[in-house]
């Protein structure tokens, strides 16, 4: 490991000040509605990279663009922005009037008071069989919306509770970029992972399903009285299914699409062109999600190049000793790097090295680091407004004509808020050997 720079961590400072100080600000001191949006969050984040790029003076402004450009053509990268354009033009080909289709078809055989509880368990177990969250919160959220305006449900709190459960299966599945990250890194089988990390989720999840009932049960819910169509429920229907079986992200999303322009132009809904427009404008609504994903992955290229990760590894295992310190050592720092990256994938990869160093140094099991691992960096890639998972929630809302913050969903986001206060309790209650 290279020596640590502190100030290259100067960045995301700038960064967090221009994006949560000023919408803070906005938003509760001058009571500005939705002062969120007002903080154009592409533009935060090329002020911080503005700032990266004055760093380090030994690198030549070339060469940081090219640091820039191998941080971007990373792997994760580009799979993440496919599934971001195939997902938009899913949801551009099947329309609103699919979602609306599955609502209204739910609510017909579901109690309205229990609706937002089954949006929560269906998005636990397709993220848990498809293994990615922003795929299960792409195919979930219209329907969320459908059913917070059918019923009368706080719209937040529907979308909140679905991507709450996608971070369930993002968490546990055995084919989730993260549990195949932590395991491999940490030397463990994912059996063995899954076994340890299931006692900490469970909980956490039968606890928010408990919160989520408590809180529809009693409320007034309107009268749900909408017509749907099962042919175009069929679209949802497969990505569903297919999803709940296992199969890969993209190819569900692409039988989403096909079985989608098939259903809408032999019914008639659209034509071939207004298909294709759909399919155009939902590829380009995710324009704003997909750009901080590339922008993110320059900033911590050129951070990473400058040493800023490598001064806070190096502070985390100064600062936490001993076997619980070490596990909570372990997610502090896996936690900060994904506020750092937006990306918990990439931020196990990084934790990595220094979590298997801890690991052996304070006799700590390799299913319990790979466990701590994947559990911290799923709670913070959950919650932190800028990160593909609520950026792809937030789009898929405005796709159907609804607007929503980070903020007003991150206080329904009861299942990652549980699964740490769960994670935490686990490791106080951890023995000497784990």
């Amino acid at each position: 490991m290279k020596k640590g720079n502190p100030a290259a961590l100067l960045p995301i400072g700038v960064f967090l000040a221009l994006y949560l100080g000023l919408g803070l600000i906005f938003e509760y001191a001058m009571k500005i509605p939705m002062g969120f949006y007002n903080i154009p969050i592409i533009i935060a984040f090329l002020a911080a990279i503005l700032v990266a790029c004055l760093q380090n003076r030994k690198i030549n402004f070339d060469k940081k663009l090219e640091i820039m450009g191998q941080g971007v053509g990373d792997k994760n990268i580009i799979t993440m922005l496919l599934i971001f354009l195939v997902a938009g033009a899913f949801v551009g080909v099947v329309g609103r009037s699919s979602a609306q289709s599955v609502a209204y078809f739910m609510l017909s055989v579901v109690p309205p008071q229990f609706s937002v509880a089954v949006l929560f368990i269906v998005a636990c177990f397709v993220s848990l069989a498809m293994g990615t969250s922003v795929g299960t919160i792409t195919l979930i959220t219209p329907i969320a919306v459908e059913v917070a305006q059918a019923t009368g449900f706080e719209a937040a709190l529907c979308v909140g509770t679905v991507v709450g459960g996608a971070m369930f299966g993002d968490n546990l599945s055995f084919i989730s970029d993260t549990t195949i990250a932590a395991c491999n890194g940490q030397g463990c089988a994912m059996k063995d992972k899954f076994k340890g990390n299931f006692a900490i989720a469970l909980p956490a999840a039968l606890i928010t399903l408990v919160l989520v009932v408590l809180m529809t049960l009693g409320k007034e819910v309107n009268p749900v009285v909408g017509q749907y169509s099962l042919l175009q429920i069929i679209p949802y229907l497969l990505v569903l299914v297919g999803g709940v079986i296992g199969i890969n992200v993209f190819v569900v999303l692409m039988i989403g699409i096909l079985s989608g322009a098939i259903i809408m132009m032999t019914t008639g809904a659209v034509g071939f062109t207004a298909l294709l427009k759909g399919m155009g404008d939902g590829a380009s609504g995710m324009f704003e999600t997909a750009m901080v994903a590339i922008l993110v992955a320059a900033l911590c290229a050129l951070i990473r190049e400058h040493g800023g990760f490598d001064a806070l590894l190096s502070f985390i295992h100064r600062v936490f000793r001993g076997n619980k310190g070490g596990q909570i050592g372990m997610g502090l720092l896996v936690g900060a790097m994904d506020i750092a990256t937006a990306n918990n994938t990439v931020a196990i990869v990084m934790a990595n090295p220094i979590a298997k160093e801890m690991s052996k140094e304070y006799d700590i099991s390799p299913q319990r680091s790979a466990c701590i691992l994947d559990t911290f960096s799923c709670v913070f890639q959950g919650v932190i407004p800028y990160g593909a998972q609520m950026l792809v929630a937030i789009s898929a809302a405005a796709e159907l004509g609804l607007t929503l913050s980070a903020f007003q969903i991150m206080q329904y986001l009861f299942y990652p808020y549980l699964l740490l206060i769960c994670c935490v309790a686990a490791i106080a209650l951890t023995k000497k050997k784990n």
